[in-house]
């Protein structure tokens, strides 16, 4: 079960009760609902201006900042990410409780266990930066925000598949060993598609080639989806917990 520092079952009343992984599973498809609301309404109903770049070329697709900065898709993705915010912080924070706990004595996973918390909190704070400054507000802010967001979720990543790969050493168990693989090969896979996402943007200001700005946008959408996709596989890695949330009893309130 996951609980506050200064929590206990024994003292406290649980209030709400909630298996980790429904809780990590819905603050993953807020995100998801989201993107796809906005990428399809975009497609749907602001087509020419979603998938308008200063070439005025030809493309299909709209980017996620472009899809993201049209009305009504900012508000549905705002929502979402702001509704998914504050699970994500706990979520970084049980896992640095997790960590702390199981690498008792082991001082390079414990610094690396603090890093993967920083780039955690970091990729988040990058995301609701990019999100509440859209690109046609501004620029640099937005841009900075999704640079923050790129970087910490690729070092929270890095760091995330070492410490699994120490722990899955010293374990037998099936769903720890589940879990590394798909966060190593998401790890990977997020990467490469960082690499073509960056490629084709790049050419795509050199060239102005019809349709290059499309592949930019379909890397930069799986980029995406594999970052949602690691943050799930907390589905294994906290399988039997709960997150609760508890009423101190009487005499404990001040």
């Amino acid at each position: 079960m996951l609980q506050g520092p200064f929590g206990s079952l024994d003292r406290d009343r649980p209030l709400i009760r909630i298996q980790f992984t429904h809780f990590t599973v819905a603050t993953v498809c807020l995100p998801l609902i989201g993107f796809i609301t906005c990428i399809v309404t975009s497609l749907f109903s602001h087509f020419n201006d979603s998938t308008y770049t200063h070439c005025q070329v030809s493309n299909y697709l709209p980017s996620i900042s472009a899809a993201i900065s049209l009305t009504p898709e900012r508000y549905v993705w705002r929502f979402c990410i702001g509704l998914h915010s504050a699970p994500r912080f706990l979520v970084a924070f049980a896992y640095f409780t997790f960590y702390r706990g199981h690498f008792v004595g082991r001082l390079p996973e414990q610094l690396l266990s603090g890093l993967t918390l920083l780039a955690a909190l970091s990729e988040n704070v990058g995301l609701l930066l990019l999100t509440y400054v859209s690109s046609t507000e501004t620029y640099s802010l937005h841009k900075n925000g999704f640079i923050v967001f790129i970087a910490s979720s690729i070092v929270h990543m890095l760091c995330t598949c070492r410490l699994w790969q120490v722990i899955t050493r010293h374990t037998l168990g099936v769903e720890e060993r589940k879990s590394y693989r798909y966060k190593w090969r998401l790890f990977l896979f997020n990467i490469f598609f960082c690499l073509c996402a960056g490629y084709f943007f790049r050419r795509h200001n050199k060239y102005c080639e019809p349709g290059v700005y499309t592949l930019f946008a379909f890397s930069e959408y799986l980029v995406v989806l594999s970052n949602m996709a690691f943050h799930i596989t907390a589905y294994w890695d906290f399988g039997g917990k709960e997150v609760m949330v508890a009423m101190p009893p009487e005499g404990k309130r001040f």
